[in-house]
């Protein structure tokens, strides 16, 4: 694909119109009318067109027999009929000169018979002869919340500056709304499904060039001109970091893949020596890729990997400190310097002043949180912070953490022009749920303040040993 045909599908995206073939006028089930009521639902208010030769009205909008109909040719058809319709209504978009395309339909090679295949395969063909661009079968589509493009994931979502590109409409959704609730906004999405025309690499480079999107999260489960993607991927990691879910990897998920978009898996030892290769930020599940995203999104970029632990308590700091070490981390000693700034507040009794900090006054006044964070920041063997954010627990009656408190806590890091990356772990597991009620309305408020938090330190811990590689392999790119 050219640069030009590449940024042409910024179309997807934006559209000042869409047409919607093949909608019911009574049903709501998933379908161009659950498509065409989110859109309304998330504030599109551009020039949408049902298509039905049966009705006149759906969803309080005229809807008409054809696109040879429309009073304009649609910046983007959807194609919602049985499998075996699409290539006719692919046909008529060719006829009146639409060549942006979502094909929602299923039911083609994802179903493992001769027909599927078959049908899937005049879908390519009709593209490529009537120079069509389409997305699908057999997906979600495209998002954009910019431009209120939303029909599914967080409605009406939260515009950002992260791009997707997924294989999985599920996953992507699931994505979308994890992420945005946690104060990620996203500029475009795409679930691609079967990739029988656009695949992931066109996606790729589109969004290697859009000034919108600077991070890009990838779910893959195969791909067709491996390649390009991997040409792509070594010119666009080193400037825009790749966070890549790869799924098929066992037996089991690879036999899943073939039945999902009736594609191949590939060997797990190419996809490793991939990512080794190009600097792809490998993730094996929607957690850890959720995780990686508010590193990336958020921080501003480390020097190195010494980490300053915050809280916790005695036992806890053990358990911290190792998993920092096993994700190749480090928790260096203090400075004299650092270590004469925190052992005047660090009772001697019940608390531990050095790396770990372990002292519970943390939790209870900030003035001694601050303290220490500014010792963090100005010890050059520290570069990056774990705060352990204790709340109450249903045995220990610690103090809620208030508004201003919180206000307190967001306003410092901020201010603080020599803070380095700061995040904050709110353990709220458990059957308490008060507690998880608190702790998840905690995490999501440091997140929407622009400061990561995790419901754990495992999670945080592997999130900036991802962001501190990335980081040491292509001299600081990342962060903020």
């Amino acid at each position: 694909m050219s640069l030009k045909n590449a940024r042409e599908l910024g179309r997807f995206f934006n559209p000042e119109s869409i047409a919607v073939i093949g909608v019911s006028r009574e049903s709501m089930n998933f379908g161009g009318s659950s498509f065409l009521h989110h859109w309304l639902k998330a504030g599109y208010s551009r020039r949408l067109y049902p298509i039905n030769p049966k009705a006149t009205e759906v969803l309080g909008l005229k809807a008409y027999p054809s696109l040879r109909a429309l009073p304009e040719v649609p910046d983007l058809v959807m194609v919602a009929v049985r499998a075996d319709l699409v290539p006719a209504a692919l046909t008529e978009c060719a006829d009146v000169g639409a060549r942006f395309i979502h094909v929602l339909t299923a039911g083609f090679s994802e179903i493992g018979t001769p027909e599927g295949r078959e049908l899937e395969a005049r879908l390519a063909a009709i593209a490529k002869e009537r120079n069509l661009r389409i997305i699908g079968p057999n997906c979600m589509g495209p998002y954009s919340p910019s431009s209120h493009l939303t029909a599914w994931g967080g409605i009406p979502g939260l515009d950002g500056r992260l791009g997707i590109i997924s294989q999985s409409g599920g996953v992507t959704q699931r994505f979308t709304e994890y992420i945005s609730s946690l104060g990620v906004g996203v500029s475009k999405a795409a679930s691609i499904g079967n990739a029988a025309v656009l695949d992931s690499p066109d996606f790729l480079e589109f969004m290697a060039g859009d000034s919108d999107v600077d991070l890009i999260a990838v779910y893959l489960e195969s791909i067709r001109d491996g390649r390009r993607f991997f040409d792509l991927a070594r010119l666009v990691t080193p400037r825009k970091p790749v966070i890549l879910l790869k799924g098929g990897e066992s037996r089991r998920g690879a036999a899943t893949v073939s039945s999902h978009t009736g594609r191949m898996a590939g060997d797990p030892v190419i996809w490793k020596s991939v990512f080794e290769q190009t600097g792809i930020v490998p993730v094996t599940n929607i957690q850890e890729w959720v995780d990686a995203c508010l590193a990336f999104s958020l921080l501003p970029k480390t020097r190195g990997k010494g980490v300053f632990i915050v809280g916790g308590g005695g036992g806890n700091s053990v358990i911290f400190s190792d998993a920092c070490i096993r994700a190749g981390l480090e928790v260096p000693t203090l400075t004299d310097r650092s270590m004469g700034r925190i052992r005047p507040f660090v009772p001697v009794a019940g608390s531990i002043a050095g790396n770990p900090l372990d002292f519970w006054g943390t939790y209870l006044v900030n003035d001694f949180l601050f303290e220490a964070l500014n010792a963090a920041y100005e010890d050059d063997s520290i570069h990056m912070v774990v705060v352990d954010r204790l709340i109450p627990r249903i045995a220990f009656h610690s103090p809620d953490l208030t508004s201003d408190s919180f206000a307190e806590i967001v306003e410092f890091i901020q201010s603080r022009r020599q803070a380095k990356p700061t995040v904050f772990t709110i353990d709220y597991d458990g059957g308490d749920s008060d507690l998880i009620r608190q702790g998840s309305d905690l995490r999501a408020r440091f997140c929407r303040a622009g400061i990561p938090a995790y419901p754990s330190f495992e999670r945080a811990i592997g999130a900036l040993a991802r962001f501190y590689r990335y980081c040491r392999r292509f001299g600081h790119a990342a962060g903020r």
